[in-house]
């Protein structure tokens, strides 16, 4: 109970700061909406009309409390670039958003632990230093020139899909998921290198372990030891780092949207800073940051479940 208790008052707490942090950051730098709206031969007092319309000629504490209670509220305010809800243009963007990053978490989980556990079974041989290579390559390449290179190779070369048209899910769902999937490798690529490392090194080290000799011991063969004892004990670490992960998938995908031209979150976000929408902007940083810490929440959980001892020490505190 006091762990569930801990981990919620933590949920509460870190949104807080970061709208909080948010909101002052993009109120304090240079920078006018009024301005960029009306252009720069607007008069002092048109400025003036429109800083009253927008509520930008309130105090800050005044300004960041009336936009807390309209988020908790569901009532995010009006863009100022688009002239709409910030519910309706975040809504209609977040799930492209969400898929993207789904695709590229599936791509990370599927293929990095089965090389990982690979590399470790063949530790020190031709085949892992050659894995380690190239997870070494895949690590210093940035994910938005990953994504140049795919929209030149799959895109223009090979044209399995067409750079720029995007597809909408009610449109060609088929279509839609094909676009993604490459956006999504190049975010996914940098993270696997991460994790085949972490998770051959994780694997290497409880091969180590009098457990592993006691398996041997019985009459075990190796991949019997390996994915009936080592697997589990193996991966307790590596869920912690799928969760830091999730945090690399969302900054990722605000790169790649660009790149590829996705109409989501990140490209929505990238928008709303240069037009010095604070309304918008505010709330997909709230957002965003409301989704990945949920994520992290849930790895928690996971992780309780695949090491009870967590459960047990935890009850115990409680």
């Amino acid at each position: 109970m006091k762990y569930a208790l801990q981990k919620v008052l933590t949920f509460i707490l870190t949104l807080f700061l970061v709208s909080l942090l948010t909101f002052l950051a993009f109120n304090i730098i240079p920078g006018d909406p009024a301005q960029l709206i009306l252009g720069t031969s607007a008069s002092p007092e048109q400025l003036a009309v429109l800083h009253r319309q927008l509520g930008l000629d309130e105090p800050l504490p005044t300004r960041y409390l009336r936009w807390l209670t309209g988020f908790f509220s569901g009532n995010l305010g009006t863009s100022i670039q688009y002239s709409v809800s910030v519910r309706s243009l975040i809504a209609g963007r977040l799930p492209v958003t969400l898929v993207l990053a789904g695709m590229a978490l599936l791509l990370i989980v599927v293929i990095s632990i089965p090389v990982g556990v690979f590399c470790a079974k063949k530790k020190d041989t031709v085949v892992d230093k050659l894995l380690g290579t190239v997870t070494m390559i895949n690590v210093s390449i940035p994910n938005f020139f990953l994504g140049i290179l795919f929209i030149w190779l799959f895109g223009i070369i090979l044209k399995c899909f067409t750079p720029g048209g995007y597809v909408d899910f009610t449109d060609d769902s088929k279509g839609f998921l094909t676009y993604l999937f490459f956006p999504a490798l190049a975010v996914a690529l940098p993270n696997i290198a991460v994790a085949v490392k972490f998770i051959r090194t994780s694997f290497i080290g409880q091969m180590k372990l009098d457990y592993v000799r006691t398996a041997y011991s019985k009459g075990n063969s190796d991949n019997a030891v390996l994915y009936r004892h080592v697997l589990k004990n193996a991966l307790v670490p590596v869920v912690t780092l799928f969760g830091m992960i999730l945090s690399e998938i969302f900054s990722g995908s605000i790169i790649i949207e660009q790149v590829f031209g996705i109409p989501g979150v990140g490209r929505l976000l990238i928008n709303s800073i240069l037009s010095r929408d604070f309304p918008l902007v505010e709330s997909l940083v709230v957002y965003i940051a409301c989704v990945v810490v949920i994520a992290n929440l849930l790895v928690d959980i996971l992780f309780q479940v695949i090491d009870p001892r967590i459960r047990i020490r935890s009850g115990q505190s409680s």
